[in-house]
């Protein structure tokens, strides 16, 4: 049968209410002081959305959109722009020459994109392996950064296991956004770069009179931006801590099936319009976060994720596949069937106040997505 929007009646889910008794460190303040001294830095919009908070019984809705950051379609930049300055830090500290690095990664689209564009403003150069599934497009965007770009016919999980052996290239570093045991201080500082984003929403909602979120929606691939939002919320002293949700697709949900098995697990993951979220290995440096941090996990379709970038659009928001799984979860939580139990757990009323991540624009993964019915 053909897939349509219409939600399943019990969408795979995942609940920990106690998560928001959970703590941990907060990220080095000196991060947001890093980005906004680049060039062409600017917070990414807090956009409301009253019909979205109507539609999900909630106070009010509002959608970071990351369709465009520092220059780039995609919230990525924050994390490869502070791990590059730290890696090349690390390294003249070390000893290193002074001539160009290659940093090597895999990607699904964005982070590649990322690093290659931070390389080539640095006059660094940068070697990108792509796993089967990415829209042409997108490999060609990283390639007209001046990347080399490496085409992997397997998964994103061979692609990350091909960088790792290519960044062992003499002058040439690893600079991957998943983390294994033995592989994390990089994957560690690209988590940071992402507590800018937290804290500008920190600082819109204060200034919208809008107070703390209830709930943050956040979209999960290895769960390295989740875990910079787990951070963010579960390092600071809160009466009323919010609850995150992480949102994976269907085809590809590694986090949510390692919370329902209590560890992390290695899936095989199918096609999925949401390339960038098609990752099947949760990071070993976010697992933890993930575990004790989160309040709940969903999976969507792809239809229902095609059905939110339509209606973000018309609400004038940019948003490509992965970026809209922030309202496709939300809406697979709070609407439906068996709804009531799922707002419970996340302590969600109607006078709570939803962020989404919209982690990417329209520009950032081109896809032929499915028809909305």
């Amino acid at each position: 049968m053909p897939e349509t929007a219409t939600a399943p009646r019990t969408p795979p889910w995942y609940a920990r209410p106690a998560a928001r008794r959970w703590t941990c460190p907060p990220a080095p303040t000196e991060v947001r002081r890093f980005h906004a001294s680049l060039p062409g830095y600017a917070p990414t919009p807090l956009t409301e959305l009253p019909a979205l908070a109507a539609e999900l019984g909630v106070g009010r809705v509002f959608v970071k959109d990351e369709s465009r950051r520092l220059g780039l379609p995609a919230f990525k930049a924050l994390g490869a722009s502070w791990a590059v300055h730290r890696t090349l830090a690390a390294r003249a500290a070390d000893g290193g020459g002074p001539g160009p690095v290659t940093l090597v990664t895999a990607t699904d689209g964005n982070h590649g994109r990322a690093v290659a564009r931070t390389a080539r403003v640095l006059g660094q150069r940068a070697r990108v392996f792509v796993p089967h599934g990415v829209h042409p497009r997108a490999v060609a965007a990283i390639a007209e950064e001046g990347a080399e770009v490496t085409a992997v016919e397997g998964p994103y999980d061979e692609a990350v296991r091909l960088a790792a052996e290519a960044a062992g290239a003499p002058d040439a570093v690893l600079l991957q956004d998943t983390a294994w045991p033995g592989y994390e201080r990089i994957p560690g500082w690209i988590v940071e770069g992402y507590s800018t984003l937290c804290a500008e929403i920190d600082e819109q909602l204060a200034a919208g009179g809008a107070g703390t979120p209830g709930l943050v929606a956040v979209p999960v691939g290895v769960g390295s931006l989740a875990q910079a939002v787990v951070t963010h919320y579960r390092s600071r002293p809160s009466a009323a801590p919010p609850a995150l949700l992480a949102v994976e697709p269907v085809a590809a949900s590694c986090v949510l099936e390692s919370l329902l098995g209590g560890e992390p697990v290695a899936i095989a993951t199918g096609e999925t319009a949401m390339a960038g979220l098609n990752c099947g290995t949760p990071s070993s440096l976010a697992w933890p976060f993930l575990r004790d941090g989160l309040d709940a996990a969903v999976a969507v379709t792809d239809a229902l994720g095609a059905r939110a970038a339509a209606d973000l659009a018309a609400c004038g928001v940019s948003s490509g596949p992965c970026g809209a799984a922030s309202l496709a979860g939300a809406r697979a939580a709070l609407t439906g069937e068996g709804a009531g139990a799922r707002r419970s757990a996340l302590g969600v009323g109607p006078a709570t106040v939803v962020v989404l991540l919209n982690t990417e624009g329209t520009a950032a993964n081109p896809h032929a997505a499915p028809a909305a019915r």
